[in-house]
């Protein structure tokens, strides 16, 4: 035992950390293909084996629906990725998107005891390869020991949220029925995240894991047009709004309004809806080919961006951001895959203006900052540097910082309350978790927390829906 515990626990010494092979920055420049090839099974489980399964797993606790790590490493190590997947399942209801999207550098692997000194376990991989294996082997969820309730919940919104909420009603014997104003589920992770991080075939795998759940989903149904939110609230025992946040917040500089100035989400899907062939409706397709362009915003929908650019065949493309690569928001890894392929990064350059000739974008007009003092954020401050003050040539400008809560004009109908930024008032803190002040009404993700990311989406729906199930469970 002694011999064998030793060669385990001191795996990371022998075996370096190892990060799924990718296609060439070059080759990858053409096409919208996932860029990391998958593990194989004998790689899942080398890197699984490197996990010291530390007292304090700060890894588990850094991520925010608290993945069993630890656990389902162990499992992976072992080879036994059907248990693995079903331990993963049992606190996120998407760990094949998460395993591909999440910011793991700045979560779970930031926080991995092995970072510092000897490279943190490749978790995100990990997780893609157990629960992308699984579905290859047939795993599908579960339910027959599942007694329905008799109960029924519109969920308003196929997204990250929505799902992870119809998910967790599902398992817990309530109908769960999901309303989308798109074509496809998956909200932004459908169209806003270019299909060389998540490639659309994945979404269609979890559509049918959840229509097997008996989950149903109502799409191309814009509630408040086409459906009537009362209609949707009498015939129902209760609403989740996981309806996001869309609204692009602008720069406030002059020229914005120009012919060649786009805003991000509105440039993501209208190219994702061009690839998957759908109809572009308010989102029409924009082409960068031979063009250069400029990205204001250092997130990583301006990575998505700069990227998509560079596969659509823009001859320059450029990404400003006021601060240094250190205190970018977005990860690190998306940085370093956008410089692979030829993005051009300008660090501590902020723009002033878009300059426009005769209505259409000629350049942009920047200048140099420096870092000062930190503010309430504790991030340091951009100053600007007098007299560095330039214009870059540019025929497209694509702004990417951020965005805001799109409130419903029916909220106020409903009484369905908002703060002073718009975003609906709910809270983990409520007698039912995330219920709003519609005592029937639920809502979680960017829409109550502002724009944020995947995986804390995941992680307050599953809370509302324990609220949802809670409030239900009281009216009996």
């Amino acid at each position: 035992m002694g011999d064998s515990t030793v060669r385990i626990k001191f795996e990371f010494v022998d075996r370096d950390r190892v990060e799924p092979d990718k296609h060439a920055g070059e080759s990858r420049r053409h096409d919208f293909h996932e860029i990391y090839q998958p593990f194989k099974k004998t790689d899942g489980e080398a890197q699984s084996q490197r996990c010291i399964a530390c007292g304090n797993p700060y890894c588990q606790w850094k991520c925010p629906v608290h993945n069993y790590i630890p656990d389902w490493l162990k499992l992976a190590a072992e080879g036994r990725v059907i248990e693995a997947a079903e331990l993963a399942h049992q606190t996120n209801a998407l760990p094949e998107i998460c395993g591909r999207i999440c910011p793991h550098d700045r979560l779970c692997e930031g926080a991995c005891t092995l970072n510092t000194d000897y490279g943190a376990v490749t978790i995100g991989a990990v997780e893609r390869h157990i629960t992308d294996t699984a579905f290859e082997q047939g795993w599908r969820p579960d339910l027959s020991g599942v007694r329905p309730t008799g109960h029924r919940v519109a969920i308003i919104g196929a997204g990250p949220a929505g799902l992870a909420c119809a998910d967790l009603l599902a398992r817990n014997g309530v109908q769960a029925i999901v309303y989308d104003k798109h074509p496809e589920i998956g909200g932004l992770l459908s169209f806003g995240i270019p299909e060389f991080k998540l490639e659309h075939r994945v979404i269609r795998t979890r559509r049918k894991i959840l229509e097997g759940m008996g989950i149903r989903f109502v799409l191309g149904a814009n509630i408040g047009r086409e459906i009537s939110f009362r209609e949707v609230l009498e015939n129902h025992d209760a609403v989740f709004l996981g309806l996001g946040a869309y609204t692009a917040m602008k720069g406030g500089i002059p020229g914005e309004n120009s012919r060649g100035v786009y805003r991000a989400l509105d440039y993501l899907i209208g190219n994702t809806k061009s690839l998957l062939d759908l109809p572009a409706a308010d989102h029409p397709f924009v082409g960068l080919k031979d063009q250069r362009v400029v990205v204001l915003g250092g997130g990583d929908t301006a990575m998505d961006c700069v990227r998509t650019a560079v596969r659509q065949g823009a001859c320059d493309v450029q990404c400003l951001y006021r601060r240094d690569r250190e205190n970018m928001p977005g990860s690190q890894q998306e940085v370093s895959n956008a410089i692979e392929e030829g993005v051009k990064f300008r660090f501590n350059v902020q723009a002033l203006e878009v300059v426009e000739n005769q209505g259409k974008v000629h350049a942009v007009r920047v200048v140099d900052t420096r870092l000062g003092l930190a503010d309430d954020s504790g991030r340091r401050r951009p100053q600007v540097i007098e007299g560095s003050e330039r214009d870059m040539k540019a025929d497209a400008v694509i702004i990417a910082y951020g965005f805001r809560a799109s409130p419903e004009p029916w909220f106020t109908e409903f009484n369905i309350e908002t703060n002073q930024w718009g975003l609906v008032e709910a809270s983990e803190l409520h007698e039912f978790p995330f219920q709003t002040s519609n005592k029937k009404v639920f809502a979680a993700g960017d829409m109550v927390r502002g724009a944020d990311l995947v995986v804390t989406a995941i992680a307050d729906a599953r809370k509302a829906a324990q609220g949802v199930i809670s409030f239900l469970g009281s009216q009996a």
